[in-house]
């Protein structure tokens, strides 16, 4: 009988809020791929983000980063899950962050971002 990795929403999330980059970058399938829109990547050309590389480039960078961050309603079901991110920098800047994952055996697979900054 096969057995089936689950998603462990509640440690990603976790991970977010303490920027523990290694944690979150272990949830994710070697071949994954991020989609970001924001002001500057808008939903035309989207960032596009694929594999363990560039992915671990783009977490390490937003952890790295001095700021807070809270993930706010999760949900989650056997094929993905969703959740809104509040940030703030030092300076008082806030981003708001909405996201869904699909994944697959346990792992994100599929990652689509929206990002909107204070102006």
């Amino acid at each position: 009988m096969p057995t089936t990795t689950t998603f462990d929403l509640e440690k990603f999330t976790r991970a977010i809020e303490e920027r523990d980059s290694s944690t979150q970058l272990a949830m994710y399938a070697p071949g994954a791929k991020v989609t970001l829109a924001d002001r500057v990547s808008q939903p035309g050309a989207p960032r596009v983000l694929t594999g363990q590389e560039e992915i671990q480039r783009w977490v390490e960078d937003v952890c790295g980063r001095d700021m807070t961050h809270a993930v706010g309603h999760a949900v989650r079901d056997e094929s993905g899950a969703a959740f809104t991110e509040a940030c703030r920098y030092p300076d008082g800047t806030n981003v708001l962050c909405a996201t869904v994952l699909e994944i697959e055996d346990g792992l994100i697979v599929r990652q689509t971002g929206v990002q909107a900054w204070d102006e």
